[in-house]
């Protein structure tokens, strides 16, 4: 029912950007705040950035405030993650997620789904 698709990963150098887009299905986009999430290396998932529509709350992660800039169009039922100065430890696996987002944090997620993910690779 609920389908999740991330894509626009890829490989770039230290300093690069990236625009990553995730594409949501079998839910109303616009009941729900969206979020990104990244895979961690021994660890859980971890929120790097939501967006609550309704009231315009955002939050990022620290590592990533004022690289990192989050959007969605309504219209298409897609997120954005617009990615600058790139760094070797932003390289991983980036998922998206319907989440109750507030401007502290990704309180928790909706629907018991994942995408595929989309790989980020940073070179040095």
């Amino acid at each position: 029912e609920v389908q999740l698709v991330e894509s626009g990963g890829g490989l770039v150098q230290a300093g690069g950007s990236l625009r990553l887009s995730c594409t949501a299905s079998g839910f109303n986009f616009d009941h729900y705040a969206m979020g990104w999430f990244r895979q961690v290396p021994g660890k859980e998932r971890e929120g790097v950035s939501c967006f609550g529509s309704h009231d315009g709350s955002t939050y990022y992660l620290d590592s990533v405030k004022g690289r990192f800039t989050i959007s969605s169009d309504s219209a298409k039922n897609t997120l954005y993650l617009q990615m600058h100065s790139l760094r070797p430890e932003d390289t991983t696996v980036y998922y998206c997620a319907p989440v109750e987002c507030r401007s502290t944090g990704i309180l928790y997620r909706y629907f018991e789904v994942w995408g595929q993910g989309t790989l980020v690779t940073v070179s040095s």
